[in-house]
């Protein structure tokens, strides 16, 4: 069976920026094995499957890649599956209800042409451990006097843990320096899976870089929406703000820009996105 293939570019406008993401269609009968050897054959950060959804109240089920394995949530993945799916179907504006492995995630789609603008509400914030901030600043090259003393490293989650640390401005975030050996520790200790390094400004304005390992190598990812819906917790919590736009993905050419607010009880995290390509999958 060809299946058709929907190459995306998200949490931007403009083509190859962003976060590329790649969304297979009509995924059912395909196995986890081939699920992961493909997301590997990408070398995206997620490669995502659309299935028929298996619980009450989903639309479909978003089965998340990344090279190492299947993830429970994820944030470009959402909106851009979102998007692909909606424009598959011919429709312009869609609401969806999709299932991953951390539960039910509402996604709201306004497609014009290739370009498309969503949101998506994310779970319930949990917080986690608040590690030691020399620790926390000695795996990425810093001091802790370079860390906001008032906002502690603090592991949180709306559907994916992540390690937030908040810097005293944004000159810092090119001096960053991460070894591999001490940051995958930090992280499997903390059962995090990014570490997310932001600084904020005025105005709910916020510079981020994120993150992770990949077969024992630190790897950058160019914008984590699953880490802005924490994030804008956390600075909620904490009377900072409770609205924000990130700019990621500056250091690696691939500029991003996140938006993350409080919506009662939970967080709604939206970007643009825009279609690179449309293809078929021949194996």
């Amino acid at each position: 069976m060809r299946r058709a293939v929907t190459w995306l570019d998200v949490f931007t406008s403009r083509p190859l920026t962003g976060n590329g993401l790649a969304v297979i269609h009509d995924a059912d009968e395909l196995t986890d094995a081939f699920m992961l050897a493909l997301a590997r054959e990408t070398r995206l950060s997620e490669t995502t499957f659309i299935q028929r959804a298996t619980v009450e109240g989903a639309d479909y089920r978003n089965r998340i890649f990344s090279p190492p394995g299947e993830m429970p949530f994820a944030g470009h993945p959402s909106l851009g599956t979102a998007v692909a799916h909606a424009r598959k179907s011919g429709v312009r504006t869609a609401r969806y209800v999709q299932q991953t492995r951390a539960g039910l995630q509402p996604v709201e789609v306004e497609l014009s042409g290739v370009t498309a603008h969503a949101t998506m509400l994310q779970g319930p914030v949990h917080y986690g451990a608040t590690p030691d901030p020399e620790r926390v600043a000695g795996a990425l090259g810093l001091t802790a006097a370079d860390l906001v003393a008032e906002l502690p490293p603090q592991v949180a989650s709306t559907g994916a843990p992540h390690l937030l640390v908040l810097v005293r401005g944004g000159k810092l975030l090119p001096r960053l320096k991460l070894e591999a050996g001490a940051l995958g520790g930090l992280l499997d200790e903390l059962g995090a899976i990014v570490a997310y390094v932001a600084a904020v400004g005025d105005a709910g304005r916020v510079r981020a870089r994120s993150f992770y390992l990949d077969r024992g190598l630190v790897v950058e990812d160019p914008a984590t929406g699953s880490a802005a819906g924490p994030l804008v917790a956390l600075l909620h919590r904490s009377g900072v703000a409770s609205s924000i736009e990130i700019d990621q993905g500056v250091e690696m050419a691939r500029p991003s820009r996140l938006s993350a607010e409080i919506a009662g009880d939970l967080v709604r995290v939206g970007g643009d996105v825009v279609v690179v390509a449309d293809a078929t999958l021949a194996v």
